[in-house]
């Protein structure tokens, strides 16, 4: 898996088309959320990428029909002081959701080899070992019945940079953009070779990395549904479960 193997030019052909497949996409996604919460079936979607690379959209395209009983949204950001006295991945298990719901991480565990890593935060060690320590947290999970899926958002950096610019002009939008934004910004090519080797190592059949081509914000809604609704599908038909 290689980021300069995607195809970033890929659009939607008009909002009409827009629209008929979102509503399509999201009464099937409905649907199935019924057939797992029937089932018992847990769900977890995590969901990283560049920033202003489209996630919150994406997830917000995705529970916007959905039963709110069934799903939860945990925005992760920086770890608590309190948190910090903990193994790293300490707080996701009590975010577990129950038999029969989603949860959809907006950034995960994934920041221990992401932003800990590029930041230096921790040592090589720690991250380097992070990755089998996820690759078993998430290989628990689905030997106890659970679903997992991994979303990353990927854009250019001209993109990147034009939505920045974007955020910082519209006063209802300039909260989304921070220091740190920049920042990370500068370190595109460190994050990049960070993000190569997390596929590299966490790509596996129990817990698969699904890569979004994001520059048309459309076209990355549409297809991040799209995928998660034939993964859904995939898995639950897997188990004899009737979609």
């Amino acid at each position: 898996m290689n980021l300069e193997d995607i195809d970033l030019s890929k659009k939607i052909s008009s909002k009409k088309e827009y629209k008929k497949k979102l509503k399509s996409l999201q009464l099937r996604l409905l649907r199935l959320e019924h057939i797992i919460y029937m089932e018992k079936v847990p769900i977890i979607f995590a969901f990283e990428g560049w920033d202003a690379a489209g996630k919150g959209g994406a997830i917000k395209r995705i529970t916007q029909k959905l039963d709110p009983r069934g799903f939860h949204v945990y925005p992760i950001s920086a770890p608590t002081d309190d948190e910090r006295r903990y193994h790293y991945l300490h707080r996701f298990w009590t975010r577990l959701p129950h038999a029969g719901q989603i949860a959809l991480f907006d950034r995960s565990w994934y920041g221990r080899v992401l932003v800990e890593r590029v930041e230096n935060l921790i040592s090589t060690s720690e991250w380097g070992r992070a990755y089998e320590e996820i690759n078993q947290f998430e290989r628990t999970l689905t030997d106890n019945g659970y679903i997992v899926a991994k979303f990353w958002f990927h854009i250019s950096k001209d993109e990147q940079l034009k939505r920045f610019k974007e955020r910082e002009a519209d006063p209802f939008k300039r909260w989304k953009l921070t220091e740190e934004d920049w920042r990370n910004r500068k370190k595109w090519d460190e994050y990049e070779e960070a993000v190569e080797h997390m596929f590299k190592y966490t790509n596996t059949n129990q817990a698969p990395w699904f890569v979004i081509a994001g520059n048309d914000k459309q076209y990355a809604r549409v297809k991040t549904l799209s995928v998660m609704i034939s993964y859904f599908e995939q898995k639950l038909m897997e188990r004899g479960i009737q979609v």
